[in-house]
C-alpha cells in the first residue's frame, strides 16, 4: 500500500471513532438519568474548585500589596526637593515601562505607588492615572492606595474634604 493510502484510511478510522464517540456521549447524556447527574456535579465542582483557587489568589496578592506597602515605607522617601523630583520621575519612567511591556504589572503599580508618595498634590496625580495608566496596574495601584493610611488623598480614601457634599463618593474609578 502506498504512504498517502494510509495516511487516509488511519485519518478516516480515527474520525469515524471520534464520530462514534461523539454519538455515543450524546446518547448517554439524553437517555442516562445517573451520567447527567455526573457531569453537572463535575462541572459544579469544577466550578467550586475555580473559585478556591480565585479566592486564595486574591487573599494571597493582597498580603502581597500589603507587604510591599511596608517595605516601601520602610525604605523610606526622599525629604530634600531635589531628591525628591529625581525620585519622582525614577519611578514614573520605572512604572511606565513595566506597565508598557506587561511584564509585571504588581511591579509598575509599586513604581506608581513610590512616585504618588513624594508627589506634592497625590490626588491630582492620581486623576493623571486614572487616564494613563493601564486598568490592571490601575487596580492594584488602587489596592495599595487604600493599604496606606498615611497617603493624604481627600475623597479619593473616603475622608471628606471642604466642598465636598458626597462624603467621599468620588472615587474617579480609584477604589
Amino acid at each position: 500500500m502506498k504512504t498517502t493510502a494510509i495516511v487516509v484510511a488511519s485519518a478516516g478510522t480515527i474520525l469515524t471513532g471520534f464520530l462514534a464517540y461523539a454519538l455515543y456521549f450524546d446518547y448517554k447524556r439524553h437517555s442516562d438519568a445517573e451520567f447527567r447527574r455526573n457531569l453537572k456535579r463535575d462541572n459544579r465542582r469544577l466550578a467550586r474548585a475555580v473559585r478556591e483557587e480565585s479566592a486564595a489568589h486574591g487573599a494571597q496578592q493582597i498580603a502581597e500589596i500589603k507587604q510591599a506597602v511596608q517595605d516601601a515605607k520602610e525604605e523610606g522617601f526622599p525629604t530634600d526637593p531635589d531628591d525628591k523630583e529625581k525620585f519622582f520621575m525614577g519611578q514614573i519612567a520605572k512604572g511606565e515601562q513595566l506597565a508598557a511591556d506587561g511584564s509585571s504589572n504588581f511591579d509598575a503599580a509599586l513604581a506608581f505607588y513610590k512616585a504618588l508618595k513624594v508627589y506634592p498634590q497625590p490626588k491630582d496625580l492620581i486623576a493623571i492615572y486614572d487616564t494613563t495608566v493601564p486598568k490592571d496596574v490601575l487596580e492594584i495601584l488602587a489596592e495599595m492606595v487604600g493599604q496606606d493610611t498615611s497617603l493624604q488623598l481627600g475623597s479619593f480614601t473616603g475622608g471628606s474634604t471642604a466642598g465636598s457634599s458626597s462624603g467621599g463618593a468620588d472615587h474617579h474609578g480609584v477604589e
